[in-house]
Order: C-alpha cells, then structure tokens, then sequence
C-alpha cells in the first residue's frame, strides 16, 4: 500500500520508519526539507508541497502541531476525492469533527488519530493508537495501522479519540504537573529530588487501585462508606497549601482542588468519598 506521511517532527519520523520497515512505499513531506534526510536514505519518496504529497498514496498520515495545521495540509491540497487522510495530531475534539467536514467538503474520507505513546515503541507491540470514524475505513486499512502498534477504534463518533486523548493527557500533565510541585516544596525544605523520588514512586504506585475505586464509585453514582472522606481531603490541601505557600512555591493547582473540596462541604457531602468531588468541577 502507498501511504504519505506528513509532518517529520519525532512522532512523523517514527511513523514513516515504522511504515518503511514494513516494506510500505513511502511517501513524506515537511516544511522543513532537512528532516526527510535519513528517511530519503531509507527509500522514502520526498514530495515537494502538501498536494503531490497527499495525490502519491492512498492514505496520507498527518502529523503536525494541531488541526490548525492538519486543516492547512487539507485545504493546500485541494481536491482530494479517492483519498484518505488520519489526522494524528493532538487538539480537542470540536476540531476533530471540523477537520472531518472539511476533508468531506473535498470530496475525502476522514479518521481521527490519537497517538498514545512515545516515539521509540511506535511500530512496536508497545505502541498505542486510538481512531475514531467511519468502520468502514478503518476496517479496509486495518492492516496499515496495525504496523503502527495496538489500535483501538473508538466508534464512528470523529471526535472521539481526541476525547480521550484530552482525558488521558489530563491524567499525564496533571499527575507531572503534581511531581515537579512536590519536588519544589520538597527543595524549599532541605530535601532534593533524588531523596524524594522513591517515595513518590511509592504513591505513584498505589494509584491503580485507587483509580480503579474512583471509577467504580462514579459509574455506579456511589460515595457513601468513605475510606478517603472529602473533609479529610480538605483538611489536607488546607495543609498542602500552607506548606507551599511558606515554602514560596505557587500553589494555585491546589487552591482549585481545595475550593472543589470546600463546596462539597458546604453542599453536605463532607462525609462522602473523595469520589464525589468531581460532581463539584462540572460547570
């Protein structure tokens, strides 16, 4: 199968890779001409603009900064009636849905891609890829994706995999966010990072099973029986908060959870499990 590859930062230089040590002819174009080199020295096809890139190959995998770009690549390549492109670019999932209309409106097909992992498994069993869109399409080019990694089709609802992409990287840079904020209270008080990071990989550790009840309790609407109580968490991050501001360390993140907190009080769920919090951050 022919298949472009457009965008060559680390992630499209992965997938194009991964696609030629496949035995795929492959297609790659990029702003930046320099980036195709070792791809180029590999049997790669170079494109000299976004049309002739995206007319080469049945499919075309884009793979750029967000849907700003994936709907310039679309929009320069004009018609593209009988081609395919994924989007594998991380945005929300309104834009997901909007580049779709706009490749249809070009007489294309449309998948959305998420891209759940680092360059150096891609094309392994270790990497992970979720598409959302038309069955249809995924099936007929389930074998090309399957080079990729695992994939997961999500449903044919085009902004659902950048749903759980905005989710999933919810969970990374809040949970990174949290280390680097402790690593800076703990620097305040005398203690480096190197000290602290076996007992942060302790709590990291314990989350699973947390997450796992959290899960349970939201899907089943049950918050009673606390074993980690909303006012107990109060208490705590009125703790956190002091801890960080006298060590001269911002703590924004959690005066934010710390209002979620205190309005579940207020509202009379003191005595529930810390699962309930999340009905306090809808808006």
């Amino acid at each position: 199968m022919t298949v472009t590859v457009i965008g060559l930062g680390p992630m499209g230089q992965a997938l194009a890779g991964a696609l030629l040590k496949a035995g795929h002819d492959v297609t790659v174009w990029n702003r930046t001409e320099s980036k195709a080199a070792e791809l180029l020295s590999r049997g790669a096809q170079w494109a000299p603009n976004p049309a002739d890139a995206v007319a080469a190959s049945d499919v075309t995998l884009v793979n750029v900064v967000d849907h700003d770009a994936v709907d310039a690549v679309a929009a320069a390549a004009g018609d593209l009636a009988g081609r395919v492109l994924v989007g594998l670019s991380s945005d929300t999932p309104e834009r997901a849905r909007s580049t779709a209309k706009l490749v249809a409106d070009a007489g294309g097909r449309y998948l959305d891609g998420a891209i759940m992992t680092p360059t150096e498994v891609m094309g392994t069993p270790d990497a992970s890829v979720l598409y959302a869109g038309p069955q249809d399409l995924f099936d007929s080019h389930r074998g090309l994706f399957d080079v990729l990694g695992q994939v997961t089709w999500l449903g044919e609802d085009l902004g659902r995999a950048a749903a759980y992409d905005m989710a999933l990287l919810d969970v990374f840079w809040t949970a990174t966010g949290g280390f680097l904020h402790a690593v800076e209270i703990a620097r305040a008080q005398g203690i480096t990072p190197g000290q602290l990071l076996r007992h942060a990989l302790g709590i990291a550790a314990i989350l699973p099973p947390i997450f796992t009840e959290i899960t349970e309790r939201v899907e089943a609407d049950r918050h009673d029986e606390a074993s980690a109580s909303v006012s107990s968490a109060a208490a705590s991050l009125s703790h956190l908060i002091a801890t960080s501001e006298s060590s001269g360390v911002d703590a924004g993140a959690l005066k934010a959870m710390k209002r979620y907190a205190d309005a579940a009080v207020v509202a009379g769920h003191g005595d529930a499990e810390i699962s309930r919090l999340g009905v306090a951050m809808r808006r």
